[in-house]
């Protein structure tokens, strides 16, 4: 079973290509699910499109909705396109989404922690000139966030769970007691981390010196002490590319799949109507 479940498409304002493209591609790399799950609007902010390069606008989450099931009907039979979003987690404004997300027939919905206090979790300047207990500060607010999401029941699937580490690679060495309290509160339901392998474009972007002292460490999020620790948990796991082009789907899909034996993983969790389906890895 081969599925990618995140993809962007060009209404986030920072993707390349149609919804269909994604499609295409997915077809021709013997996908057998491709999951639709662009950025939720700012529902938020009381202007229509409040961040067009990051974004859609609200204006067109319905317009989004309606081409996603106009082309899963189109490619029945072919490939299953399952309906989802890419959702910003605020708990301020949970029950504004909340509200939202129940209008639609979702197959899942990705709950992902951007920012903290209005300071995205990829801004590297964050973590200059402060000390390792700041640092860890920082890492445990992040968890909490994490925590949060999970408790809302809004979302099926947490990305990038720890995407903070896309600039900063020594944020997966600050040890905390948070990590395991964050898995075990995941494992205790049917939500399912992603592994997103969108980490090595931003690898692309490090100084010289972060890749020769990171040189092991993998192309995806989360880290492998992470998936261990998930394991343990009985945390599941499904697949995600953040393809923001079409070329990037279900990029290093076979490799991923590779590890998760390796580490003990038997099965991926898929949705359906928010319900989760247990497939062989």
């Amino acid at each position: 079973m081969k599925f990618d479940y995140h993809t962007h498409h060009k209404r986030c304002g920072h993707a390349l290509g149609a919804i269909e493209d994604y499609i295409r591609e997915a077809l021709q790399r013997g996908l057998h699910t491709i999951g639709i799950s662009d950025h939720s609007p700012f529902f938020a902010a009381e202007e229509d499109h409040a961040n067009p390069r990051i974004a859609m606008a609200k204006s067109e989450f319905p317009r989004y909705v309606a081409e996603v099931l106009r082309l899963k009907e189109k490619y029945a039979g072919r490939i299953e396109v399952a309906l989802g979003v890419e959702s910003d987690f605020y708990p301020e404004h949970i029950e504004l989404y909340r509200s939202i997300y129940a209008q639609y027939p979702f197959d899942y919905i990705i709950g992902s922690v951007h920012s903290i206090e209005r300071v995205g979790v990829f801004n590297r300047e964050r973590w200059l000139g402060i000390t390792e207990s700041a640092q860890i500060a920082i890492k445990e607010q992040y968890l909490d966030y994490i925590r949060q999401s999970v408790r809302s029941g809004v979302f099926q699937i947490i990305g990038h769970m720890d995407a903070m580490k896309s600039y900063f690679p020594a944020y997966t060495e600050l040890e905390t007691i948070e990590i395991e309290k964050t898995l075990q509160c995941i494992g205790e339901t049917t939500m399912a981390i992603e592994i997103n392998t969108s980490y090595k474009e931003k690898k692309k972007k490090w100084h010289p010196d972060l890749h020769e002292r990171y040189a092991d460490d993998t192309n995806w999020y989360p880290s492998d002490d992470t998936l261990e620790r998930a394991l343990f948990y009985g945390v599941n796991v499904t697949f995600g590319s953040d393809s923001h082009e079409p070329d990037r789907v279900a990029d290093d899909f076979e490799q991923v799949s590779e590890r998760l034996r390796a580490i003990g993983f038997r099965k991926w969790t898929m949705f359906r109507a928010k319900k989760p389906i247990q497939v062989d890895i």
